[in-house]
């Protein structure tokens, strides 16, 4: 028997928690409130809770307040309440201020570090006794008899021989009866779920976005704490969908952020160009002058909605988070609701271990569509396909008349009628776009911006990042798009070089932050995003 067959050591729990997020820290704790004695483990493949948390983040309290109603007690990192809402749309040289809609009221809202609000969480969670393994990424789903019985989690020091090096340690199996999946937006182990067990049948593919983050230090005096700035139009085209956010918060930091929606359609369109080039607007670069870029990540965002959510339960477990895709898009929001989904998947899990452990945890879904959750994503779920039927223009005209005449209660439901990665021209159908240089001091390249995610993995490993036929990154992506994946990529993962004198696909995997971008906008879906080592990736700073 070989060194990497050996038999893997094995834990036993009550429930076992894949995901150091906000849902998957709220579903731990709400366990051991409601059952000191229940064993719960939770494990993170970052190298320390919060270190791959990257959000923008205005948090609504509503979910803190009903799992720990005295958060303010406990020293919760909720410091910069909401102040100002301001609403932008924005043409080439000019703005207009527009009403803010009602989703994007932030009075009673927080503008938060969404990485040191979930390390906090994690405080919480350990206090009551939850096992919390950071650096150990969950990289197989155990199954017997048809019944998810927990995870395994990966084997360290593999080469990229895939061969066991002198580092080798076996991974453990996390044994539980139940087993929650708090991956976030496309985790691996969830996509497998939702496969094996048909989670997506009778549901609407998700939709994505891809949210690109800067964090800024600027001088005091340009500093306007719980300013909160959304925007639209200018610099992308009416019929591609997104927008840019920024809050001022915290010690003279502002969080700038720009979101595309994933089913944009031109091959040479590049998120992160488009996110850059904002800076430059009149109406934008005044908050950057003077200050300096500190930190950069990038996430894929579900932007399904209610449409999308799959069926949340199946034997031995549920999706709870973002691995379901509880994003309130309108709003901009989606941590009060996995938080929340967190809380409900517990206490249906506690119920189910007092009853005897049935398979399923079917209180769960019950539960949750009675819940504030189902109402709050119901009442917006025409809201973002609108933009992709009608465009900005069209889904803005039919998003006030959804929300002012029919108060979400439309008697029809928009649909999301294909997969993101089925959206794509090729290149003879659309124009070249023509991207400014980066100047390094408003404006930057990719590889300066992954080197401030702190993004690292170890060396000699096999690439998380896998083509399923390798032929097509030429066959299919140069010929017909010009490569996409060398621009929706945030990080610089994907290059095209020559050797000996035809294209080849380089693959940087070392550069990857993770975002999941190439999991989901992959027009033959070839490229495979598959869990690295634990620890590795980036390592998010206080602040982002």
């Amino acid at each position: 028997m070989g060194e990497d067959e050996t038999p893997r050591e094995a834990m036993e729990f009550d429930v076992v928690i894949v995901g150091g997020g906000p849902a998957g820290l709220a579903a731990a704790i709400r366990l051991k409130q409601l059952s000191p004695d229940c064993a719960v483990c939770l494990v993170e493949k970052a190298g320390e809770i919060g270190a791959h948390t990257l959000s923008g983040a205005v948090l609504e309290p509503r979910a803190l307040n009903e799992l720990i109603p005295d958060w303010a007690a406990k020293g919760a990192p909720l410091d910069t309440p909401a102040r100002e809402d301001r609403f932008l749309w924005l043409t080439e040289a000019n703005s207009t201020r527009l009403p803010t809609p009602p989703q994007m009221n932030n009075h009673g809202n927080f503008i938060v570090s969404l990485g040191n609000f979930v390390r906090w969480l994690g405080t919480q969670a350990e206090e009551l006794g939850v096992e919390i393994y950071p650096g150990f990424a969950a990289s197989e789903v155990l199954e017997e008899d048809g019944k998810v019985v927990g995870i395994a989690t990966g084997d360290m020091g593999i080469g990229k021989d895939g061969k066991p090096t002198d580092n080798f340690a076996r991974g453990m199996e996390l044994r539980a009866k139940y087993t929650l999946f708090a991956e976030g937006c496309r985790g691996s182990l969830s996509g497998r779920l939702i496969k094996r067990y048909n989670l997506r049948d009778g549901h609407e593919p998700q939709t994505y976005g891809i949210g690109i983050k800067e964090l800024w230090e600027i001088p005091a005096e340009n500093h306007k704490p719980g300013l909160i700035e959304h925007s639209f139009g200018w610099p992308l085209k009416s019929n591609t969908y997104g927008g840019s956010f920024l809050y001022h918060f915290g010690k003279n930091l502002v969080s700038y952020g720009y979101v595309v929606g994933l089913d944009y359609s031109n091959p040479y369109l590049s998120p992160f160009e488009e996110m850059q080039r904002l800076k430059t607007h009149p109406d934008m670069r005044p908050h950057f002058e003077g200050g300096r870029r500190i930190a950069y990540g990038a996430r894929a965002i579900n932007e399904g909605g209610f449409q999308s959510i799959p069926t949340l339960i199946f034997p031995g477990g549920a999706l709870i988070g973002d691995s379901a895709g509880f994003v309130n898009v309108p709003k901009i929001k989606g941590t009060h609701t996995s938080m929340k989904s967190g809380m409900v998947a517990a206490e249906a899990a506690i119920e189910a271990l007092a009853n005897g452990s049935p398979d399923e945890l079917t209180a769960y879904p019950e539960n949750l569509r009675e819940s504030w959750v189902w109402d709050e994503l119901d009442r917006v779920r025409n809201l973002r396909p609108a933009f992709a039927k009608w465009g900005t223009y069209g889904g803005v005209i039919y998003s006030a008349i959804d929300t002012f005449l029919f108060r979400g209660k439309a008697p029809w439901t928009l649909h999301h009628p294909h997969a993101d990665n089925e959206t794509l021209m090729e290149t003879n159908q659309v124009q070249p776009i023509d991207y400014p240089k980066p100047d390094g001091k408003l404006t930057f390249d990719r590889l300066s911006s992954v080197f401030i995610s702190n993004t690292n993995h170890e060396e000699n490993q096999p690439a998380h990042l896998q083509l399923r036929d390798p032929a097509k990154a030429i066959a299919v992506n140069y010929k017909k798009y010009a490569s996409p994946e060398t621009r929706y990529c945030p990080a610089g993962v994907y290059e095209i070089e020559e050797v000996a004198g035809k294209p080849q696909l380089r693959i940087n995997a070392q550069n990857c932050v993770h975002c999941k971008t190439c999991d989901i906008k992959d027009p033959e879906q070839n490229i495979d995003w598959v869990t690295p080592e634990g620890g590795g990736g980036p390592s998010y700073p206080g602040g982002m």
